[in-house]
């Protein structure tokens, strides 16, 4: 947003103004890889709404999970192409600014998805899911599926990483809250001086992270009956380790992403409940901005009370509990993807 004077000028500048809107619009969407199904379904999102606008739109990925160098190649292609708006999921959050800020003063809209960029602010809009939010869901799910037990719960954390300023921290802190532990620094995780934590492991997203680390936490505490995980392959790999010691039955799993697979792992009874995203949603909704700031210069707003454009998140379960508002497995595989 600190570029939008200077676009302002730009555009007055343009002999007749409305010829530059005259223009086809370009677009590009750089994400973290190509093969990730959440990202797939931001591709497919991204390109059925640019082809309803008319919208030239250029795809580019990353090789791997954490390829800033080939991120920035990439912002440097779009900047060459004149493209009037970038969608970022970035790879590195702090790297990555000072070739967000090339693009801006080329004349882009950067609008950052699914996660901010550090800082926030220097991208022109961020559009993601509440993940503070999503966590917060499981957590009440989990507490309120639990009753009064939920005071004498032993809670292994299944995380992403080592705490640091991602959706990882936010997923995590939500799910705390929202099960009633103190968590002290909202930034960061491991300060919780909550008896019922066992602890947390890391996973990588994966689902052999999610087998190694719940058994190095049912190592510590073989008592466990409630898992926090960052995704729904992480709570596949937890299953696991949990059913080859015969637990799987008696242990309470929640996660976080709504796709297909780990939507169908509620019905086959490998989750509890997850929170589900919708990546289609969000690259939809940062083409219709680019097409809005190609237009008339307008920038995107975030949602009322937030700093960011919330994307919407919902609590799939077929298992509801008083209080907490969700929606069926059913209605979960309608909405989900991969």
């Amino acid at each position: 947003m600190k570029y939008a004077t200077a676009l302002t000028a730009m555009a007055l500048a343009v002999s007749g103004g409305a010829a530059m809107a005259q223009d086809q619009t370009t677009a590009c969407l750089i994400t973290k890889t190509d093969t990730n199904p959440f990202f797939v379904k931001m591709r497919e999102g991204a390109q059925q709404k640019a082809e309803e606008l008319g919208i030239k739109l250029m795809n580019f990925a990353g090789k791997y999970d954490g390829d800033h160098e080939t991120q920035a190649q990439a912002i440097e292609t779009c900047i060459a192409a004149e493209a009037d708006g970038i969608l970022l999921l970035a790879s590195d959050t702090s790297s990555i600014v000072s070739s967000v800020e090339q693009a801006q003063q080329a004349g882009a809209i950067v609008i950052a998805l699914d996660t901010p960029l550090s800082p926030a602010d220097a991208a022109d809009a961020t559009f993601a899911t509440d993940n503070f939010r999503a966590g917060e869901l499981i957590g009440q799910w989990a507490a309120a599926k639990l009753g009064d037990e939920a005071e004498n719960a032993r809670i292994a954390f299944l995380d992403l990483n080592v705490s640091q300023p991602t959706v990882g921290v936010l997923r995590d802190q939500g799910f705390m809250q929202g099960f009633g532990i103190d968590i002290k620094d909202a930034a960061r995780y491991g300060d919780e001086d909550d008896p019922r934590i066992v602890g947390h492991d890391v996973t990588q997203g994966n689902e052999e992270g999610g087998r190694q680390a719940m058994e190095n936490l049912l190592a510590k505490d073989p008592n466990i009956n409630v898992v926090y995980t960052i995704n729904e392959p992480a709570a596949a790999g937890a299953y696991e380790a949990l059913d080859s010691l015969g637990r799987a039955d008696d242990v309470l799993i929640v996660s976080v992403d709504g796709g297909c697979p780990g939507v169908q792992n509620i019905r086959d009874g490998v989750i509890g409940a997850t929170a589900q995203q919708y990546p289609l949603d969000m690259a939809a909704l940062g083409i219709e901005a680019i097409h809005q700031y190609a237009q008339d210069g307008t920038l995107p707003q975030p949602t009322e009370g937030k700093d960011f454009f919330d994307t919407g998140v919902e609590l799939v379960t077929d298992e509801p509990v008083e209080g907490v508002t969700s929606i069926s497995v059913d209605e979960g595989l309608e909405r989900c993807w991969g």
